[in-house]
C-alpha cells in the first residue's frame, strides 16, 4: 500500500512539473513563440553544413541542402506529432548516416551521380521502415527487449552522449572566438537558463513567463553578450535572400538504385530507429505518458514517412531530437501545437534565407551552454524511469557497460574509427545505438540473481 501511496505521489509530482499537458490548447501567439524556442534550440543547419563541407559542395549547393534540411524537418515535425505518433516530439537531420553518406557519395563517383545515390538509397530505406511499423514489427522488438531498466539506461546515454559533443563542438573548439570568449558565452546563456527555470519555480504563476520562455531569454542574452565581446558576425543575414526556391525532384536533383549503397543505408536505418526510441522513451518520461503499441508503430511509420519526404527534398534522413525532451522539461510545455508551430517554423525558414541565416547566425558557444543543461536534464530523466528498479548484481553490469561504452565511442578517435570495417564505422559512429544494443543483449544474456 504505501509502495501504490509513493507511486501516486511521484505520478502527481511529475504531472505538476508541465504548465501545459501535450493535448491542451496553446494561443496562435504563445504556439508560434514556444514552436520558436524549439527550433532555436536545435542545430538543424549543422548536419546539411557538415555534409556540404565534407562531400565539397559549392556554396550555392550547400544552401540548396540546408533549405531542404529545414523544410523536411518540418515537414516531418508535423507529420509525428500531428498525424502519427501524436507526441511532442520534434524532427531534425540525424548525424549518425553522416559516415554513410560519404561513403556511398565517394564510391559513386561524386558529384550528381554520388548525390542521386545516397537519395535512391535514403528513399527505399524509408519505405522499409515504414514497412517496419506498419507491420508491427518493430513494435513487439520494443516490447520484448526494452523494459524499463534497459529503456531508462538508453535515456541515460542518450544524455550522458551528447554531454562531450556539447562542451567540445559547441564550447571549447567552436569556431568564431577564443576559448575564453566561448566558454564566458556558454556560462552566461546557462546561467540565464538556469535563473529563468527558478523564477518560474520559485514565484509559479507570476515567473511563469520566465519558465516557459527560458531557452529563447537564455539565447538572446548569449546572443548580446557576443555581440559585446564583437564575436557575433551577422555578415551572412544581411547578405542572404528573404525568399529562395528550394530544391525540386527530378530537376535539381534525381534518384539511382544501387543494391549496396541501399543495403548500406537499411543498416543505418536500423542504428537510427535503436537511437530514435531512446527519444521516444525520453520523452514518454517527461510527459508522463507511458508509450502504447500503437503510438510505436506510429512512431516507426511517421520516421519512415518523414525520411521519404526528406528524400524526395533532396536531404538527409531525419529522426526525432532528444534535445526536445529536455527543452520540455525545462520550460514546462509539452502542447503539441507548439511542436507544429515548430514544424511551420522550420518550412518558414526553408524558403528564407534571411530567416535561416539568422539562426545559423547564433554562436555555437550560446547554444551549447543550453545544450549541455539540456543534456543533463534528459540524463536526469533516464534515472528516473529506473528509480523504481531492483538493482542487483546483473542490473549493475546492465547499466554500467552501455554507459561505459557510450564515454568510450564519444572519445575514440576519428582516426582509428576510420580505420575499421565500414559496417563497424556505422555502427560505432553512433555511442547511442551500440550502447542501446548492448544493454539489450546484456539484459537477456545475464542470470538474473535472486
Amino acid at each position: 500500500m504505501e509502495t501504490q501511496h509513493n507511486k501516486l505521489a511521484n505520478d502527481k509530482m511529475k504531472t505538476q512539473q508541465l504548465t501545459v499537458l501535450p493535448d491542451e490548447k496553446v494561443s496562435f501567439g504563445q504556439s508560434a513563440l514556444l514552436g520558436l524556442q524549439h527550433v532555436m534550440a536545435m542545430d538543424v543547419y549543422v548536419v546539411p553544413f557538415l555534409i556540404a563541407m565534407l562531400i565539397g559542395l559549392q556554396s550555392g549547393q550547400s544552401s540548396a541542402l540546408i533549405q531542404s534540411t529545414f523544410i523536411a524537418a518540418g515537414i516531418a515535425t508535423i507529420i509525428q506529432t500531428h498525424f502519427c505518433m501524436k507526441l511532442p516530439i520534434a524532427q531534425g537531420p540525424s548525424y549518425v548516416p553522416l559516415g554513410a553518406i560519404v561513403g556511398i557519395y565517394a564510391t559513386s563517383g561524386g558529384g550528381d551521380l554520388g548525390w542521386s545515390t545516397v537519395l535512391g538509397a535514403s528513399l527505399i530505406g524509408a519505405i522499409l521502415v515504414i514497412i517496419l511499423g506498419y507491420t508491427g514489427i518493430f513494435n513487439k522488438i520494443v516490447n520484448t527487449f526494452i523494459p524499463p531498466l534497459v529503456g531508462g539506461t538508453i535515456i541515460f546515454v542518450v544524455g550522458l552522449s551528447l554531454m562531450p559533443v556539447g562542451l567540445s563542438n559547441n564550447i571549447f573548439n567552436a569556431a568564431g572566438a577564443s576559448i575564453n570568449q566561448n566558454i564566458y558565452l556558454a556560462l552566461i546563456s546557462a546561467t540565464v537558463l538556469i535563473v529563468c527555470v527558478m523564477l518560474g519555480a520559485v514565484f509559479h504563476k507570476k515567473g511563469r513567463v520566465f519558465r516557459i520562455t527560458s531557452v529563447i531569454i537564455a539565447l538572446i542574452a548569449g546572443s548580446i553578450a557576443a555581440n559585446i565581446m564583437g564575436v557575433l558576425d551577422l555578415s551572412a543575414v544581411s547578405q542572404a535572400k528573404w525568399f529562395s526556391m528550394p530544391q525540386i525532384p527530378f530537376a535539381d536533383f534525381g534518384f539511382t538504385f544501387n543494391f549496396s549503397a541501399i543495403i548500406t543505408m537499411v543498416i543505418i536505418y536500423i542504428v537510427l530507429m535503436a537511437e530514435t526510441t531512446g527519444t521516444w522513451f525520453a520523452v514518454s518520461n517527461v510527459i508522463d505518458k507511458p508509450l502504447t503499441d500503437k503510438q510505436i508503430n506510429r512512431g516507426v511509420i511517421g520516421e519512415g514517412i518523414g525520411c521519404f519526404v526528406a528524400s524526395l527534398l533532396g536531404s538527409t534522413p531525419v529522426t526525432g531530437y532528444s534535445t526536445n525532451a529536455g527543452v520540455i522539461s525545462i520550460t514546462g510545455i509539452a502542447s503539441r501545437r507548439v511542436f507544429i508551430a515548430a514544424g511551420f517554423w522550420f518550412v518558414l525558414f526553408g524558403f528564407s534565407g534571411k530567416l535561416a541565416a539568422l539562426i545559423s547566425a547564433i554562436p555555437s558557444a550560446v547554444i551549447g551552454g543550453v545544450f549541455v543543461i539540456v543534456c543533463g536534464i534528459i540524463a536526469i530523466s533516464g534515472l528516473q524511469v529506473m528509480k523504481n528498479e531492483h538493482i542487483g548484481e546483473k542490473e549493475m553490469y546492465v547499466i554500467a557497460i552501455p554507459v561505459i561504452l557510450t564515454l568510450a565511442l564519444t572519445l575514440l578517435p576519428k582516426d582509428f574509427l576510420y580505420s575499421l570495417p565500414t559496417t563497424v564505422q556505422y555502427l560505432f559512429g553512433s555511442p547511442i545505438a551500440t550502447a542501446a544494443i548492448v544493454a539489450i543483449l546484456l539484459n537477456k544474456l545475464l542470470p538474473s540473481v535472486k
